[in-house]
């Protein structure tokens, strides 16, 4: 799951995305509105998380933009701002939530899930695929009695797989979702994890296979294809 963070204050957005990133939410970060606008309008986000308080433009005008642009995705305004006339704002606006400042990270964390929830592309916890199952609770990919412990970039890289099988992905989707747009990482990192994922899926006996489309990309296949 990918998620887009807005928030001016460079130290809470460092912590919120270290919080997100450590449960394995893929996460691009800004700081001010106008670039909030741009990324939610081009690019492919399953939530948004916006401050309201920020330069340029504030939350407020973001998520009437992005409503006005016709996204569906849920939005959570957070802010240090806490009276109810503030969230009635917020919430008339187009937001879905709204998170005030200071908050707990599970409480973000439960808020977050529970857009999730919401969103008609919702997922459970446990996705499957012929013979494998990958569990967002424990973060572990599992073949019949056995399992591995998949790290953050491993995970999201097989979620992606395992929520669309036998589709072909490029490594500039993958890059793109998982490392995003503003990362130094180069392209043979996409190659790095899908033959660590090749030797999970083999360590677990899985039958599934991560396959190589030449000039395409990548897919998971292995049943009935």
């Amino acid at each position: 799951m990918k998620l887009l963070l807005a928030e001016d204050d460079r130290d809470v957005s460092k912590a919120v995305m270290t919080l997100l990133t450590k449960n394995h939410y893929a996460v691009d970060t800004v700081f001010n509105g106008r670039d909030a606008l741009d990324y939610l309008t081009s690019g492919d986000y399953d939530v948004a998380i916006l401050d309201i308080m920020m330069p340029v433009m504030d939350g407020l005008e973001v998520v009437r933009a992005v409503r006005k642009a016709g996204k569906k995705l849920p939005v959570m305004m957070l802010t240090a701002m806490g009276e109810v006339d503030d969230r009635i704002t917020g919430l008339d606006a187009g937001a879905d939530d709204y998170l005030a400042k200071p908050f707990a990270g599970g409480e973000l964390l439960a808020r977050v899930r529970a857009l999730l929830r919401r969103t008609e592309t919702f997922t459970p916890d446990v996705k499957s695929y012929g013979d494998i199952s990958l569990n967002r609770n424990n973060f572990q990919l599992s073949c019949k009695e056995n399992h591995v412990n998949l790290g953050n970039k491993g995970f999201q890289m097989m979620e992606m797989f395992i929520l669309s099988p036998r589709t072909i992905i490029s490594a500039e989707q993958l890059m793109e979702h998982i490392w995003g747009w503003d990362s130094d990482a180069e392209i043979n990192v996409v190659w790095v994890n899908i033959s660590f994922l090749r030797k999970q899926l083999a360590k677990i006996g899985s039958k599934a296979e991560i396959r190589v489309v030449r000039g395409a990309g990548y897919t998971l296949g292995g049943f009935d294809d």
